[in-house]
């Protein structure tokens, strides 16, 4: 029985020492009640309540402090009638899949069982208290922070980032702040919860661990090895497993035991890929518990075959290691991004917008997504759009920037809440690698822990070397497992030494130059990133018009990184115009330092592209948002005209697409002399050829040479220029082009000591079934040309953006969004068509 929905109540308890914090004109609504939605917390009721300002608009934030230290109750009766399984069986459990967090479960007054672990299930016998007619369920959470201070006076403090111990409870780590992210304390009942009956036995959990190996002759074979936990009566019982799929089905019964393990062997299986490699077939699988009278219990789910490898293998001289993702024996260079929960209220996530947003990513040529460790172990909804997309994933165990406590209760947790997930999450094709935490290995190791207060306690050590690869090799020895990221493997290594391991890049944005990324020769990096602001669409909705400025006190409650806007002002000197902070210069604040977010992160991902064969992959910070914030984002969250989440393109969006292309032209810097770089990640062999040029703005060719040259598949090749550069460089770009398709264009000095000439260009819209197109064609240069068509219907977007543009050529721009016939010119408006200018000078011709 579902017991989700609405049926539900909370009320605060206006017994807590807390209560005083509670703004006094909502003390009565709140003692007495107020209607509850589950899966749900209690901000998302509060807010549908009307109690509170939504915290994601202006400086609603802080308003909603004292939700977080409060004790809540949620409440639902549930009327159970003769003949209803929940009172026949022998049996029956109260399921709840996830506790947020504090939570003591009643039922009929009597507490059934306690969970304080947000990232695992629990499982709470209560047939013994069920009746006839009316019960009552009750979950009763307590303050987060009454736990924490709790917990500190037993374990003791550890250290950690932000102002809050989030290395003290089991809790999702953002949920108190991040650089990124609002402090949003929140409680409730957010997975599924549910009563489950049965009589003799049951499927308590369950591993499907799928596997391919391809014979010599070419033909794929299978491996499903099943595990199940089985409680009851298990004498006479078995398990049967069943696979079916498109091409291929099997069957395989053995005896049942308390942990019951199934091997089944499929020949003709076709194997699950990575979009990136190949397609993503899926198997049905059905689990069926039974004994020779009837079935006990039947568990349906559905998986992929492939193999998934991580290649450290040493070099030959010693001095460092590979380390390479292959899948179904092919080394993948990782196209990645790192994923963070998509909202603060995370259920708010439904199943559409996860495939929405991974579909995004996939549309950005992105073939990879790292659950980062600060936030959670996503739902089956994210998980099966990775399986159906073809995106991989990189998850972490939910640990991050913080030393935690290797001591009961956090030991027993700990195991708990991995071996919970490392189960509930085999089987999908999509989760390729086991990871240990997010930068804590590093910060041990180079943040000077062990000289602050509380250094010298544990800090996790066993959880990353012993504990966690234990229970990977014990549970899913399907995939491999990473002590953290970054990591260089062995304990006794550098935690974030380019020759070894996955390196987190994070000097540049914080104090360098972002051209910093040319000093690195990593063998993969697994987090790098610069910030930028979100899109115009979004602040509009997220800010008062008053508040529209780079530094308003409200737009800066929306930058949470520790000095982001100087970090922004220092890092586009020498590269772009620095814009004004006055709300005359927001359009220019916003679109040039959303520009010069997309050239860093492309700077950096051409780099890893470029060293292809010693890196294998990048996975850059960060995909997605979960607020309106100045951030690493490449797409932001905002809403619509009728309150609705919405996820806009940033350029990053776009420069990232770009550059993950599976054909690349990129033109790198080695000893002071350019050299054209051919990546073909794609799957067939590539003849490139064509031209590099070296052109006036006034598109006169100065230079030119030929290339041809044969990429085989999954590889790069190095081109020489072919021709000296002239001394006199601020008027002109180098411009390589292959097969009339794939083009990159350098200048040979950074745009603000270029000669870039007055802007002039015609333009023409025309109305399409999905929106629009604009034709820009240009009769002088124009540099990083871009259209935003949020500025005229905020939902729009258009298919392309940063443009270079010599005289005479024309780029059409294809928008989708809905525009009224009278709104279609406005396309061409100097606000919403950008491109450099060095000077203030004249937007254009129009």
């Amino acid at each position: 029985m579902d017991l989700g929905g609405s049926g539900w109540t909370v009320r605060a308890d206006g017994s807590a020492r807390s209560w005083g914090e509670v703004p006094e004109a909502l003390r009565p609504t709140l003692a007495a009640g107020i209607p509850a939605t589950v899966p749900g917390c209690v901000h998302t009721d509060l807010l549908a309540a009307g109690l509170i300002e939504d915290p994601y608009l202006g400086a609603n934030e802080t308003l909603t402090d004292w939700i977080g230290r409060q004790r809540w109750i949620y409440r639902r009766e549930v009327i159970l009638g003769l003949g209803d399984p929940e009172l026949e069986a022998r049996n029956c459990d109260l399921e709840c899949d996830g506790l947020d967090t504090v939570a003591e479960v009643f039922v009929n007054g009597v507490s059934v069982g306690r969970s304080v672990n947000m990232h695992r299930r629990s499982v709470f016998p209560v047939r013994p208290r069920l009746m006839l007619g009316r019960n009552l369920v009750e979950v009763v959470f307590d303050s987060a922070f009454d736990h924490m201070a709790e917990m500190a006076a037993l374990v003791g403090e550890r250290v950690h980032v932000e102002r809050d111990d989030f290395n003290l409870i089991r809790k999702m780590a953002c949920n108190f702040g991040w650089d990124w992210g609002p402090r949003l304390v929140t409680a409730g009942i957010w997975k599924r919860i549910g009563l489950r009956s049965w009589n003799h036995a049951r499927i308590g959990d369950l591993s499907v661990l799928a596997t391919a190996k391809q014979r010599t002759d070419g033909t794929w074979v299978g491996t499903l090895d099943v595990t199940a936990q089985l409680t009851g009566e298990l004498r006479f019982a078995a398990l049967t497993v069943r696979v079916q799929g498109s091409d291929v089905s099997g069957e395989l019964g053995v005896p049942a035991e308390d942990w019951t393990q199934s091997s089944l062997e499929i020949t003709g299986i076709e194997p699950w890929w990575p979009h990136s490699l190949g397609a993503q077939p899926l198997y049905d699988v059905e689990i069926v518990f039974h004994n020779d009278v009837t079935v006990l219990d039947r568990i349906t789910t559905r998986t992929g075959f492939r193999s998934t490898e991580l290649d450290t293998t040493g070099d030959a001289d010693g001095n460092g290691a590979n380390f390479a993702l292959r899948i179904n024996g092919v080394d993948v260079f990782v196209r990645g991004a790192n994923w963070i929960p998509d909202d603060c209220f995370v259920t708010r996530v439904t199943p559409e917008r996860y495939r929405e947003r991974i579909q995004q990513a996939k549309d950005a040529n992105i073939d990879l997504l790292r659950v980062w460790g600060g936030g959670l172990y996503e739902t089956e909804d994210f998980y099966a759009a990775c399986d159906e997309l073809g995106v991989m994933v990189w998850q972490d165990f939910a640990l991050a920037c913080a030393a935690y406590p290797e001591e009961e209760p956090f030991a027993s947790e700990f195991d708990a809440e991995v071996r919970d997930n490392v189960m509930r999450l085999s089987p999908h094709p999509s989760l390729v690698v086991w990871n240990g935490n997010n930068e804590i290995i590093w910060g041990h190791a180079a943040w000077d822990w062990a000289s602050q207060p509380n250094g010298d306690r544990t800090w996790g050590e066993k959880y990353f070397y012993e504990t966690f690869p234990a229970i990977v090799a014990e549970l899913d020895p399907s995939r491999p497992y990473w002590p953290g990221s970054p990591s260089s493997g062995p304990k006794e290594l550098d935690p974030n030494d380019p020759n070894y391991g996955c390196m987190h890049i994070w000097d540049v944005w914080n104090e360098r130059d972002y051209t910093g990324y040319d000093d690195y020769s990593p063998r993969f990096v697994s987090e790098f990133g610069y910030q930028g602001p979100a899109t115009w669409a979004t602040w509009r909705r997220a800010l008062d018009a008053d508040d529209l400025r780079a530094d308003s006190p409200v737009m800066l409650a929306h930058q949470k990184a520790a000095g982001g806007n100087g970090k922004l002002n220092k890092g586009i000197v020498g590269h772009l115009p620095v814009p004004g902070e006055t709300a005359a210069d927001f359009d220019d604040w916003l679109y040039l330092m959303q520009l010069q977010q997309a050239r860093a992160v492309r700077h950096g991902i051409e780099r890893w592209r470029s060293l292809r064969g010693r890196c294998h992959g990048s996975i850059v910070w960060q995909l997605n948002d979960c607020w309106p914030v100045v951030s690493w984002a490449a797409l932001d969250l905002g809403t619509n005209a009728a309150g609705e989440p919405v996820a806009r393109r940033k350029p990053l969006w776009y420069a990232i697409r770009d550059a993950y292309a599976d054909h690349l032209l990129t033109i790198q810097t080695a000893d002071g002399a350019p050299r054209l770089v051919v990546v073909n990640d794609a799957r067939t062999d590539w003849t490139a050829g064509g031209l590099v040029e070296l052109r006036r703005f006034t598109g006169e060719v100065v230079a030119s040479a030929r290339f041809e040259v044969l990429v085989p598949a999954r590889s790069k090749a190095d081109v020489a220029i072919g021709f000296d550069l002239p001394e006199g460089r601020s008027d002109l770009a180098l411009v390589a082009t292959a097969n009339e398709a794939v083009r990159a264009v350098k200048l040979l000095v950074e745009d603000v000591e270029a000669d870039l000439p007055v802007p002039a260009f015609t333009a023409s819209v025309t109305a399409t079934d999905t929106g629009a197109e604009a034709s820009i064609t240009a009769q002088t240069f124009l540099r990083s040309l871009a259209i935003f068509p949020d500025r005229v219907a905020e939902d729009a977007y258009a298919d392309s953006l940063g443009v270079d543009l010599f005289p005479g050529e024309t780029h059409s721009f294809q928008v989708t969004g809905n525009f009224d016939e009278g709104s279609l010119e406005a396309l061409t408006a100097p606000e919403v068509v950008r491109f450099v200018t060095v000077e203030k000078r004249p937007a254009g011709v129009w």
